[in-house]
């Protein structure tokens, strides 16, 4: 026997107090139950923060809390990170700091030593997917 399920497959952007970009991009997009976001290490002025791969990972961290406050959902809800870190000596303090955020069982992940990142200054970014339990 199957049940009908109404889904909505219509995609739309979740609305946070992250800095505005002028880059053609949203922090996040909700489609199908799915919450889509890549977080990056900036104030509310658009600033790479200072203080090194501890202070930018803790501020990437907290923007992608921010972000799935922003669509009625916490840090339990990741379900996959893809991390991009610009030396391999970096994922020792990610890894420190990130399990302070994460709690068993963990998200999927993944992390990826990259030449660069779109912002010169910028030592980590984080890809992120995660469940959404109720669409607009």
């Amino acid at each position: 026997m199957s049940q009908n399920v109404a889904v909505n497959t219509k995609k739309y952007a979740v609305k946070t107090a992250l800095f505005a970009s002028k880059a053609p991009l949203e922090w996040a997009i909700v489609n199908n139950g799915t919450l889509y976001t890549a977080q990056i290490p900036i104030d509310q002025s658009g600033v790479v923060v200072a203080g090194g791969i501890e202070a930018q990972t803790r501020q990437t961290l907290e923007n992608l809390a921010h972000t799935l406050k922003s669509a009625g959902e916490s840090l339990d809800s990741v379900i996959q990170v893809l991390i991009y870190v610009t030396d391999r000596e970096y994922l020792q303090t990610v890894n420190k700091v990130y399990a302070e955020y994460f709690k068993a069982p963990y998200p999927n992940r993944a992390a990826m030593i990259v030449a660069g990142l779109a912002r010169e200054e910028m030592l980590v970014e984080l890809v992120v997917t995660a469940s959404v339990q109720s669409e607009k």
